[in-house]
Parts: C-alpha cells; sequence; structure tokens
C-alpha cells in the first residue's frame, strides 16, 4: 500500500480509538467502512450463494447506508453501517439496547427478506395480476400504523412482530424470504395455513418461471448511501432513540399492586423499584423473546413502571423467580395493549 493511502486509510479509521463521547461528533459520511472485508461480508457472500443455488439469476447490489431498505423501483438495498465494524456493533447495542442483524441467523433473515423486495422490483413483479391477486395491490400506500393479527395464517411469519401483515410489498418480501430458506420445509410448515401456503407455492413457480431470466429492471442506483450522509453518530440515535420510544397509558397502577406489596408488614422488604432495576435486563431479553418487541421501547415502559413502583413505595414481597416472571408478563400484555396501533416505521422495511 502506498504511503499516501496509508495515511487516508489511517485518518479515516482515527474515530475507532475516540472516547464514546467524542465517536458521537462523527459524521456517518467519515466513517470510511465499507461491506467488503467486514462481518457483514460473509453473510452477504452466502446469499449470493444462495441465490445461484436456486437457479436464480439475479443478484441485488447493496450498500451501506443508516438502515436497512430497499427504495421502490431499485433491485438493490441498503443495509446499516453498524454491521460493517466491531466497534460500531458494539455502539449500535449500547445505544440501542439491540443489534438488529447482528447474529448470523438474522442477518441471513433479513438479508433475504430485503432481496424478496429487490426481486420484485428487478422484475416488476408486482404488475402481474397473481401477485395482485394474492399479495395486493403494491400502491397501497405504507400505512403510519397497522394491526397484527397474532393468530392469522394468512401470512407466513418471518420477521419479528408479523410484518407481513404490514403491506402487500412485506407480505411478498417475507413469503419469499421463507421461501428462500436452506433445508427448505415450507411445505410441512404451512400445510394448514391453505392461503400462506397458496402464496409459497406461487413464488416457487414464480422463480421457477423468471429464475434464468435477466431482469427488466437493471438500475445499479442507490439512495442514501453512507458516504453522502452528514448526520453524526451521536444525531442518529437520538433519531432512532425517539421513533422507538412509545407513549403507554399510565393505567397499571392496580397491576403492580398485585405483584408488589406497600403493607406496613413488608417494610423490610427491598423496594419494587429496586427489585425491577436489579432485574431489567433480564425482564427485558425475556419479553423481547417473546413478543418480538425492541429492548429499547420495553425499556422505556419499564422505567416508567420502576418510577411508578417507587411513587406507590411498593415491596418486592414474596420469591424472587415468581415475581420476576410475573413482572416479565405483566411487562409484556402493557406492550401488547399498544403493539395494535404500533408505527411501522419502527421496524425493517
Amino acid at each position: 500500500m502506498a504511503v499516501g493511502k496509508r495515511a487516508k486509510h489511517a485518518r479515516r479509521r482515527s474515530w475507532e480509538r475516540l472516547p464514546r463521547e467524542q465517536l458521537m461528533k462523527v459524521r456517518l459520511r467519515d466513517l470510511g467502512v465499507s461491506i467488503e472485508g467486514s462481518w457483514l461480508g460473509p453473510q452477504v457472500d452466502q446469499l449470493r450463494r444462495e441465490l445461484l443455488d436456486r437457479a436464480l439469476v439475479f443478484q441485488p447490489h447493496i450498500w451501506l447506508s443508516d438502515e436497512w431498505f430497499s427504495p421502490l423501483g431499485i433491485p438493490g438495498f441498503a443495509a446499516p453501517f453498524y454491521l460493517a465494524h466491531p466497534r460500531l456493533m458494539r455502539l449500535e447495542r449500547s445505544q440501542m439496547l439491540d443489534l438488529e442483524g447482528g447474529t448470523h441467523g438474522e442477518c441471513m433473515r433479513i438479508l433475504r427478506h430485503e432481496t424478496g423486495h429487490a426481486i420484485q422490483h428487478a422484475y416488476r413483479l408486482h404488475h402481474r395480476r397473481r401477485w395482485r391477486y394474492l399479495f395486493g395491490s403494491s400502491a397501497q400506500p405504507y400505512p403510519d400504523q397497522y394491526r397484527p393479527n397474532p393468530a392469522s395464517k394468512q401470512h407466513v411469519q418471518h420477521l419479528r412482530l408479523w410484518y407481513a401483515q404490514s403491506h402487500p410489498d412485506e407480505d411478498f418480501a417475507e413469503t419469499f424470504a421463507v421461501w428462500m430458506r436452506p433445508r427448505r420445509r415450507w411445505r410441512a410448515r404451512y400445510a394448514a395455513w391453505p392461503i400462506a401456503l397458496r402464496k409459497l407455492e406461487y413464488v416457487d413457480e414464480l422463480m421457477a418461471e423468471v429464475g434464468g431470466q435477466p431482469p427488466s429492471v437493471t438500475s445499479h442506483a442507490v439512495v442514501a448511501p453512507l458516504h453522502r450522509i452528514s448526520t453524526t453518530l451521536g444525531a442518529h440515535y437520538e433519531a432512532r432513540r425517539r421513533r422507538y420510544v412509545i407513549e403507554v397509558p399510565n393505567t397499571y397502577d392496580r397491576d403492580l399492586l398485585r405483584l408488589f406489596s406497600r403493607d406496613p408488614a413488608h417494610r423490610d422488604h427491598e423496594s419494587a423499584a429496586v427489585f425491577l432495576r436489579r432485574h431489567r435486563a433480564t425482564i427485558r431479553q425475556l419479553v423481547a423473546r417473546w413478543s418480538g418487541e425492541y429492548q429499547i421501547t420495553l425499556d422505556a415502559v419499564l422505567s416508567d413502571m420502576i418510577v411508578r413502583c417507587r411513587e406507590l413505595k411498593l415491596r418486592a414481597a414474596g420469591a424472587e423467580r415468581p415475581l420476576v416472571t410475573n413482572f416479565a408478563v405483566l411487562l409484556a400484555v402493557t406492550i401488547t395493549r399498544v403493539l395494535y396501533s404500533r408505527r411501522r416505521e419502527w421496524i425493517v422495511v
């Protein structure tokens, strides 16, 4: 490597050694990260192999941006910058309490989903009559809110929060992702779900038809590439946290009083607020696993509950393990109440 190139590379990555406070002042465009050579690289390589294994000549172009998205009409998609560097992955987890796409399995699920969008755009699949009959009109506006039915058997279940139910395009992308998974067992998995199975069988037929054909849309245009985003890391995360925090009516006093005590006889027990702070991470992770909800959203509601426990002067009287489990159930129920009026932009698109 030439001296000039080494110096440029060193300047570009000087943020790696910065303290957290200074790191948050770095602009996204100055991060200088790329998919090639990063943790994300092998996942993308596997995606490309999977497409070839399914006899699909189509290969989406993928670029880094501030989040996952596939722009309308473009046969490619963006992946979030933090997956391209270990320190940025740690920063993401510390700021959002989650690392979406940060495991091999979850990353592959999202990559397959986004490839579904890209292949839809590449072959203009949404113009087909059968596609519209099964999935609906792609021209339908994306809702600000959607009300998923967790018991529905009309849609596959792939990403969290029953995302296939949010829009026809997401229904197709989720169905494609399930179809594309290695060791495809979707026929057995969805045998008792006739409508979802019909969609999967259509995708199977459709991919057999178009798989060997070059796409009709070949644009390699990109939207909001990382090197053009001048937002700082601090501003980026501040905006993201605002999107994930929800307003939940403070109507859980009765439930808290059932779990905890304010009887003077229990005044020597640990306060409920301290108890919940001690088990905060465990409870958050439990409910996230049950509900698919983001930990940062759960943490905001949990904070409010802790404050309310302190105001009510509640005590944690009783066995520790049942209390943790029962409170996790209460938090899950509280979150479920707002699932039916949730904002679409919280989740991957």
